[in-house]
């Protein structure tokens, strides 16, 4: 049976409400970037880092799974070892409507790292103040979110799991950070999602310009056609 792999960016979860950075009137627009999601600007203030994704933390409390999330937890059980879910996103929306073994190519919102001893926990929506490492109890902790000037561990996950890949779709990104142009092009057959797609159209077999919790149907369709099942 051939593989097939979603790899999703923040327009699979802007429908539900979070903010995208990107956009008008997106998280970039409200602030500088480079202080509070780089290493050195967590290096200079790491507080205003923290309290940054504090917010991020609240803010994903009062949302939840849209269309999309579901249809593709409903996919990863149907097709399992078959079907590669991996997001750029770091919420929990798609854990949150069922689906399992997410690979999150840049950390997880929900967790904490401790820069004593590198255990990573849990906090789910709270504030990071009063939180110490439940291992070694050291108050010196992070958000576990790989932030610019820093590697991204998973992406080695995710360039050996596009060698197995048949059939390549990407939902909701733009391409600036990953280059899923190239990665189609990897890919027997690939498969596009989103809005203002104009100038990576041309990179995939189909596209589908909308929301992806209205081309997600055709989407699970394209993947049962695909994989005979």
């Amino acid at each position: 049976m051939k593989n097939v792999m979603i790899l999703s960016g923040a327009g699979l979860s802007a429908e539900s409400g979070l903010k995208t950075f990107r956009d008008n009137g997106g998280l970039w627009e409200q602030h500088d970037l480079m202080e509070v999601c780089s290493a050195t600007g967590f290096a200079k203030n790491p507080s205003k880092v923290l309290d940054f994704y504090d917010e991020r933390r609240a803010q994903l409390k009062e949302v939840v799974p849209n269309k999309a999330h579901e249809v593709i937890a409903k996919l990863k059980d149907t097709y399992k070892d078959n079907l590669f879910v991996v997001t750029q996103n770091v919420d929990d929306l798609l854990e949150r409507a069922g689906c399992k073994e997410i690979i999150h190519l840049h950390g997880f919102l929900p967790e904490l790292r401790c820069l004593e001893c590198e255990n990573i926990f849990n906090i789910g929506y709270e504030s990071y103040k009063d939180k110490s490492c439940p291992k070694c109890d050291s108050k010196h902790i992070r958000h576990n979110i790989i932030m610019f000037e820093e590697q991204a561990p998973a992406y080695n996950t995710l360039h050996k799991l596009l060698e197995q890949t048949h059939l390549f779709i990407a939902i909701g990104t733009s391409g600036t950070v990953l280059p899923v142009h190239c990665y189609a092009r990897m890919c027997e057959q690939s498969i596009l999602n989103g809005l203002d797609i104009a100038e990576l159209r041309s990179c995939f077999d189909k596209a589908y310009e909308e929301n992806a919790s209205t081309a997600i149907l055709k989407i699970s369709e394209d993947i049962r056609e695909f994989l005979g099942a």
